[in-house]
């Protein structure tokens, strides 16, 4: 069977799973083989939960002619989402970046939806099989597909640049993200950068925040439409930019007030409203979708919680984001603050370095009362009274369940293993 007709099965599927856990009714079921187990089993539990067709890999667990064997479901979902992107020629616009990819998205997709039938990434799904996965996601209905990619080592976003060919791209920074798999931060511009090769060799549209100068540079030769807040030759000028808490900017003498904390959101606003503007938006439609924004899943999020304001940013956490997040915290007006802070992770030979770089900051630039989660956090131990270091979740928990902070403003920050979204029960 070629991937013409696999496509033809496809489409008279409602949905389509790799996960026969939450599968539905009428969906196309592809048996992705994992580290720890072979999905090729679950094949005959899907057409027995609804699937109107399985793909598989193994021609053991063949059930009838609802059954699709390939050589390799990986690959053939891979090519299938290429061969449906193909076939509804929808304009794509591809976002990734060292920090910020989701909220990015997620700001993007509520502009343009007040005027487009848009469909986006569904919570990080954007790898080599999250990219696929929301391409197929696409119907003849969507007017602009978002497809937000994630990468930690080279050729990964050259790989799905490939698969979802888009039309338009963003990166929304270079940071010190997954260093361990790039290779260190010109390694990390590298393979970012490929998403650049990509629309340039394609003569795509580039979204350019000209107060980059990376990004400057990399797309001098492209397509490019661009905006900045220091440069009045941009495209889209953004004149004023302010944050205590929530980020809030003025664009065409028309103040936008967003729900996000931190100034390092003020970029992801700022390419919104651009690509709205873009495509044409009309700026009051612009304003409210991203008003109307909340932020969840432990991104960025304030929480009140009995006397004290908390900022939960315990999503992810690398040296780039937890530098802006610590900068922007003491920047705030409040006289009471703590900070919660978990290792980061992926950062390979740089992981002490990075982490001995984070207390420091403490030693020179801040003074409040600060706790340090996990091991890395811990081999940089120092002794100074408002510093606290614990090398597990536990041994904190077990010593701060027992302070009982008021009146206060606490930072939360770790990379998502740490899981520090478990803090607030103790708050």
């Amino acid at each position: 069977m070629n991937i013409q007709q696999i496509h033809n099965l496809f489409l008279k599927c409602s949905s389509i799973s790799i996960d026969t856990r939450n599968i539905q009714p009428n969906s196309f079921f592809v048996a992705i083989k994992g580290d720890r187990f072979d999905a090729n089993i679950f094949a005959k539990e899907a057409i027995g939960k609804g699937a109107s067709f399985v793909m598989i890999d193994n021609p053991d667990f063949y059930i009838d002619e609802r059954t699709i064997l390939v050589n390799n479901c990986l690959f053939s979902l891979q090519e299938l989402a290429n061969f449906h992107r193909n076939y509804l020629k929808l304009p794509i616009i591809a976002i990734t970046g060292s920090n910020g990819k989701t909220t990015t998205k997620e700001l993007i997709q509520a502009v343009l939806s007040k005027k487009y039938n848009t469909t986006a990434t569904v919570g990080n799904l954007n790898n080599h099989i999250g990219v696929p996965l929301t391409l197929l996601s696409f119907s003849s209905e969507t007017e602009i597909g978002i497809v937000e990619m994630g990468a930690n080592h080279k050729k990964e976003i050259e790989f799905l640049c490939n698969i979802a060919q888009p039309d338009f791209g963003y990166i929304t920074n270079f940071g010190k993200a997954h260093l361990e798999g790039f290779g260190g931060v010109e390694g990390v511009i590298q393979g970012k950068s490929e998403m650049y090769d990509f629309l340039l060799g394609n003569e795509k549209v580039i979204f350019v925040n000209v107060d980059d100068s990376i990004q400057v540079e990399k797309t001098r030769k492209g397509k490019i439409f661009s905006f900045g807040t220091k440069n009045d030759n941009a495209n889209i000028n953004i004149t004023e930019i302010n944050a205590n808490p929530f980020v809030s900017v003025r664009f065409q003498n028309i103040i936008i007030n967003s729900k996000l904390i931190g100034l390092y959101n003020a970029n992801n606003i700022n390419v919104a409203l651009t690509i709205g503007s873009y495509f044409e938006v009309p700026v009051v439609d612009i304003k409210e979708a991203i008003e109307g924004y909340t932020p969840e899943n432990n991104r960025s999020q304030l929480i009140n919680k009995n006397s004290n304001e908390i900022i939960l940013d315990a999503y992810n956490a690398n040296p780039s984001s937890m530098n802006v997040a610590l900068i922007n915290f003491f920047q705030l007006k409040n006289a009471s603050k703590i900070v919660v802070l978990g290792d980061m992770f992926e950062l390979g030979e740089d992981s002490f370095a990075e982490h001995k770089g984070v207390v420091n900051m403490f030693e020179s630039e801040f003074d409040c009362s600060a706790f340090f989660i996990g091991k890395y956090f811990f081999q940089n131990k120092i002794a100074q009274n408002n510093l606290h270091f614990f090398e597990s979740f536990e041994s904190f928990i077990d010593y701060f369940k027992n302070l009982h902070p008021e009146n206060s403003i606490i930072l939360i920050k770790g990379s998502r293993g740490m899981a520090l979204e478990r803090v607030l029960e103790f708050i």
